[in-house]
Parts: C-alpha cells; structure tokens; sequence
C-alpha cells in the first residue's frame, strides 16, 4: 500500500492507539503513537507530521496546552482535536487555538477517515498556494502574462529579445489568448517604458473617424471638426502604439498607416503641415493575414512592414499546464475583490478545468474563476460553483450521489456507486431503460426495480 503520510496519535488510552494504529496503518499511513502531552511535545520537537489527533483530556499536560505549544513549534501544524468529553465550549475554544476539526468518541471509523482526508487535503491546498505563490513571483511570468508551459516560455524567451529592439511586432493569436498583455510587456521591457502605450481599437471605429483619431485633424476638416485635435500618434510619440485587431483596418487606411512606417510622418486630416513622430508600432490579429492578402482585403506591403518579429500566442488548449497557475492568480485577484477567504479549488474542479477546450482562452477562464468566487459559499471552489455546461453527465452524476457523513460504510457507498452508474448509463441511453438494461447487462425488470429503489428521477433524461 502507498505511504499516505504521517500521524502522530496522543493520547493516554491504550485502546485507542489499538484502535487507530491498526485503522491507520490499514489505510496507509505511518502511526506514531505518544501516551501523554509531555511524550508528544518531545516527539514533536525532533520531528514533523502530517497530521497530529490530540486527545483533549489527558493526565498532566492536558489537550488544550499541548495544542498551544505544538502551534508555538510549528504553526502551520495540523491537529484533529479526539475526546471523549466534547462540549460547544472546549471545542470553541481548540479551534480558536488552531485545531483545524473536532470529533467526539466512540467515533465511527468512516467519519474519522473522511475528517482526516479533509485536514490532509486542506494541507496540501494549502501547500500548493504556496507553491504557486512562488512560482509566480519567481519565473512563470512576463509582466502580466503567467504560464510555465514549453510554448508559454519560448513566448517569453521572444518578447525578452524582441522588446530592447526598436523592430516593429505582428501579435498573432486567437480571441482571448492576451495579445494585449503580450504588447504592454513588450513596452515595458523595452526603453521606451517611461513612455505612452497607446491602444487602437482598430475595429471600432468606420474608417474616416479612425483616420481622426489616428492623424489627427485641423478645424473645418469635416463636418463637425470645430476645432484641432491630436491624434493617437502625436499622443504616442516617444512610445509605443498598439493596434489591436489590425485586420479591420480598410485599405485607404492602411496605406495611410504604411506612409508612418515608411516615412515617420503624416499630416493631420485636412492640413498641409507634415509632422514628424518616433514611435514603434506593435499590432495584433486573430486573422490569417496571409489569406485576407489572397483574398486582397490586406496590403501585402503592410504586412511585411509589421511581420518584421512574430509573437504566437497559443490558445490555451494548447497550455493546460498554465491552468493551475492562471486559475490561482485569478482567484487570488478575486478574493480580494469579492473580500473573500479561498484557498483553492477542488481536485475534481481542477480535473474539469483542464480538461475543458476553453474556445474563449484564458479571458473565459477568467470570466468563470471571477463567477465562482461570486457564488463560492465555503473557501474552496467546488463543482457547485461551476456552470452546467462544463460538466459532463457523469460530474453531475458524480455530485448528485456524493453520500453524506453518515453513509460512508460499504453499504453507503456501494448504493451510492449504483446509482451514480445507473444514471449515467440512463443518461446515455437517452432516457430508454430497455437500452440501458442492456448496457448494464441486467433484465428491464431489475433495472426499473433498482430505480424505484434508489429513487432515481426518470424524468430528467
């Protein structure tokens, strides 16, 4: 059997380091057993465990002071106060000196193993923020790009040599993947850092009010023109200019812009005084220019102008690697913004998250992360949290027929399993209990027979 971690029992009924060093044993761990408070805090001084069960009253040092000097030894220690004399007050007062759960004896061995996962998966929840915490401060980050995927840092590696050059950068990537963040750290990273990051949302605007705002124009220039403006250029010279979404541009406007490269000049919009800016241009695109070119829709020269560097940002499909480093920095950032305390996700909710195709990349991610946090009702994210659509049949199977505390015996579970498999297996037949009687290998009459029992609700399929 695996080695599932280390717990030290202390207690001073020798029935019960019986009963718990062959229960835990059993399921995998390593038992280190102490008689008194006083034999326990010696151990504990030499030593780290997983998990501590402390018996709360006990000859000599009792519970209660054990716990506040094993906190003062190691205060991300993990302790399960067990007594056998449980009151509101005593346990009120153990977890306000840092016991993580209190149970009362005679305990059922279900419940007591069920308490421990929880604690053991608590710790490594923990453990893991931690660990992410780091990694993201350390190296999984370029700015306000996270990941820690080979794609991820071949793209880092790219901006970090592109961004000290003056050459112009073609961002190409699909909706969502953070082709703007890529552009700012690029400026950031560059020389021109102290300087303007201007944004052009290229497809927002018809072509004559994007050609205002780029270039600029003089008073009378067009109806409404009662007086000069500056453009975007002029606001971004010294700096760096983004053109986001490039391929919306018409094609009088991109020979417009074509000039700026070329010749680091343009004049205002019905003016004849030419003007001269230093600016380095970064553009983005979810197009295939090279077929919108085919298809004469983009100039082939401006192309070449902006593909002097390449950055490809990959979908994140293609980065599942990044997810649990992207879902902890959105979940940090949210907390803080809902005022919430969590600690993390669920296996299984993380399991789900990177397994799901996300078309809207690491934006939709976001926008799901921000939504559970909104409706988390514990400090862990759990299937509850998530919307329908990213769970299959057998998720929703699955927490439909989670079973309670008090169910956790082989009787529970094995009913527990039955049902989960029935109304997958009905899921999948579309409702038809004949089909499904026969993917389950079982006669129809048993298979409606079992139905009744568990009080599964045909009516759903």
């Amino acid at each position: 059997m695996n080695h599932r971690g280390t717990i030290h029992v202390i207690d001073d009924e020798p029935v019960i380091h019986d009963v718990l060093g062959q229960l835990l044993t059993s399921e995998g761990f390593e038992v280190e057993l102490s008689s008194s408070g006083e034999e326990g805090l010696a151990k504990l001084a030499g030593r780290s465990f997983d998990l501590v069960l402390l018996d709360l009253l006990m000859p000599g040092l009792k519970g209660l002071e054990v716990l506040q000097a094993l906190r003062r030894i190691d205060p991300q220690a993990l302790v399960i106060i067990i007594t056998a004399y449980a009151s509101v007050e005593s346990a009120i007062e153990a977890m306000k000196k840092g016991a993580f759960d209190y149970i009362q004896k005679p305990f059922k061995h279900g419940e007591l193993l069920m308490t421990i996962e929880r604690a053991l998966n608590h710790k490594r929840l923990q453990e893991e923020n931690v660990r992410l915490r780091g990694e993201l401060q350390r190296k999984f980050s370029f700015g306000a790009i996270i990941g820690r995927s080979k794609v991820m840092e071949a793209v880092f590696e790219l901006i970090r040599a592109a961004a000290p050059t003056r050459s112009t950068i073609l961002i190409q990537g699909e909706s969502g993947t953070g082709k703007e963040l890529a552009a700012r750290s690029i400026h950031q990273n560059s020389n021109r850092s102290g300087r303007p990051f201007v944004t052009v949302n290229s497809g927002s605007l018809p072509p004559d009010l994007l050609e205002s705002h780029l270039f600029g124009h003089v008073k009378g220039a067009f109806t409404g023109a009662v007086s000069e403006k500056q453009g975007l250029f002029e606001a971004a010279d010294t700096g760096t200019i983004f053109f986001d979404e490039i391929s919306s541009i018409g094609l009088e406007t991109q020979a417009k812009l074509l000039r700026v490269m070329q010749e680091k000049e343009f004049m205002h919009l019905g003016g004849i005084k030419t003007l001269r800016v230093d600016v380095r241009i970064i553009a983005a695109t979810n197009t295939d220019l090279e077929e919108l070119i085919r298809q004469k829709l983009f100039r082939k020269d401006l192309y070449y102008r902006l593909n002097v560097i390449k950055i490809e940002l990959p979908p994140l499909r293609d980065r599942r690697d990044d997810i649990p480093l992207l879902v902890k920095h959105f979940l940090d950032f949210y907390a803080k913004e809902n005022s919430k305390e969590i600690d993390g996700v669920s296996e299984d909710v993380l399991e789900i998250l990177e397994r799901t195709a996300w078309p809207g990349n690491v934006r939709e991610l976001e926008n799901l992360i921000e939504r559970a946090v909104v409706f988390a009702k514990g400090r862990v994210i759990t299937r509850e949290n998530l919307p329908a659509f990213l769970l299959t049949p057998e998720d929703r199977a699955d927490t439909d027929a989670e079973a309670p505390l008090s169910d956790l015996n082989l009787k529970g579970q094995t009913l527990a399993f039955q049902k989960r498999l029935i109304d997958t297996t009905l899921r999948r037949a579309k409702g038809v209990q004949k089909t499904a009687s026969s993917m389950l290998g079982v006669k129809p009459t048993t298979l409606n027979e079992m139905i009744k029992r568990l009080g599964i609700d045909v009516s759903q399929f």
